[in-house]
């Protein structure tokens, strides 16, 4: 009698996974997967047993809009998931996002456009996993390409955006024809203001009667958001200006003495500068040109010399802001970088630092690499720069900036400001 109950175990164990196969092949059949979605297939009719259907609390608590940003990079792709919580009358409030990142970015592959669509797909089954299916063909999917796709040569970039349009329109979101596009500066600094100011004080209807001061800015003062029938205008401050070619790559390549588009794509050239150490050679890769640089032989004070080079190059080039030293500063992107790299902050929480200190690090770090080059060829070169055009703004050299990478856990880069613009576009039509 032993044997038939073991053989009897046996047979039950073997039906158990029998049925647990057939479960999972049936639950992979119907969970939606953007990556293996056929041309024909039309998810914006929803699909009842999708496991990204609202809960019931959420049903109760009020309703909800979703928002996908792609912020197309230099360095990397990534995609920003808001959830907004709406009320009557009430101004709406970001209760989660959802972050991911995925490298290259999108101009790594501006001679093979084809393969941008895997890493945009693996994106897109992110907001898929974060977003009920009942919603998807309501909520808006956007993708703005920054510095990366500015350099590229127009017929390689258009390409590159094609190949990106033709994902979005095969994908069950609301994509529509200005949905993937390269972002103005201007644009991406009134984004920005948007994220910090919206994180730090929230938006509020009472904004709607604030005066909008004399800006700098030289296509738009100010932008009025009429985000789901709530009115808020946000006051652009004055120093808030779009300056085209002075981005840290930018600027890099020609404090190095380089022009940005030459030479022709391809080729390699030396540049030869006083910003990096005397005996250092290496290669550096910008906007697809690839060059050999070189320190300058020992001379003056590194930094003396590098100073002087970072002044001609900006040189009538920045616009002193009066109100600069009276108003409360959140700085990010390559300004939260290097200060990590100093040791100045801590990497995740941040922290604060006066121009200053950029300053006294300059020198310190120029006029310390006479012997042996530092880990990062370029830090003398970066902060140089940093502190030179801060002052050239006019940030006086006690002036003491808020660095932040999040606010609230929210990434404080311009996604969030984006996506209130856009979709503030959509409910205006």
């Amino acid at each position: 009698m032993r044997l038939p109950k073991i053989a009897s175990v046996f047979v039950f164990l073997g039906c158990l996974a029998a049925y647990l196969m057939f479960v999972k092949h049936h639950y992979d059949g119907v969970r939606p997967a953007i990556s293996k979605m056929p041309p024909h297939f039309h998810p914006r009719l929803g699909l009842s047993g999708s496991p990204n259907r609202p809960t019931s609390s959420e049903v109760v608590s009020g309703r909800f809009q979703y928002g996908v940003m792609f912020d197309a990079g230099s360095t990397g792709t990534r995609i920003h998931v808001f959830k907004f919580q709406l009320e009557d009358n009430e101004a709406p409030k970001l209760a989660h996002e959802t972050f991911r990142a995925i490298k290259p970015g999108l101009s790594a592959y501006a001679d093979d456009p084809e393969k941008c669509k895997e890493g945009i797909l693996e994106l897109l089954e992110v907001a898929q996993d974060n977003i009920p299916s009942s919603v998807w063909s309501s909520t808006p999917l956007v993708l703005k390409a920054t510095a990366g796709l500015r350099l590229l040569p127009g017929e390689k970039a258009t390409h590159l955006l094609d190949r990106v349009r033709e994902v979005f329109v095969e994908s069950p979101f609301l994509s529509r024809g200005d949905s993937v596009s390269i972002m103005d500066g201007t644009d991406e600094g009134i984004s920005a203001w948007i994220t910090v100011n919206f994180l730090i004080v929230g938006l509020h209807v009472a904004q709607c009667t604030i005066i909008v001061q004399t800006m700098t800015i030289q296509t738009l003062t100010h932008t009025s958001l009429n985000l789901i029938s709530v009115c808020h205008t946000l006051i652009l401050l004055s120093v808030l200006h779009s300056y085209l070619g002075l981005g840290l790559m930018s600027a890099r390549l020609a404090v190095l003495g380089g022009i940005e588009g030459q030479p022709l794509e391809g080729s390699s050239t030396e540049l030869v500068s006083p910003c990096l150490a005397p005996d250092y050679s290496g290669q550096w890769e910008h906007a697809e040109v690839l060059y050999t640089v070189k320190g300058q032989k020992a001379g003056e004070p590194i930094y003396e010399s590098c100073l002087r080079k970072v002044e001609k190059v900006l040189y009538r080039k920045v616009k002193k802001a009066e109100e600069a030293k009276d108003i409360e500063f959140y700085a990010f992107s390559y300004y939260y970088d290097r200060a990590v790299d100093l040791g100045a902050i801590d990497e995740k929480t941040g922290g604060t630092i006066k121009v200053s200190d950029y300053i006294d690090t300059a020198k310190r770090v120029c006029n310390g690499m006479t012997v042996t080059p530092r880990e990062n060829p370029f830090l003398c070169l970066d902060l140089t720069y940093i502190s030179t055009i801060l002052q050239e703004l006019g940030f006086p050299k006690e002036k003491v900036f808020k660095l932040a990478r999040k606010i609230d856990e929210v990434e404080t880069s311009w996604a969030l400001g984006a996506t209130f613009h856009y979709i503030e576009s959509l409910h205006s039509q």
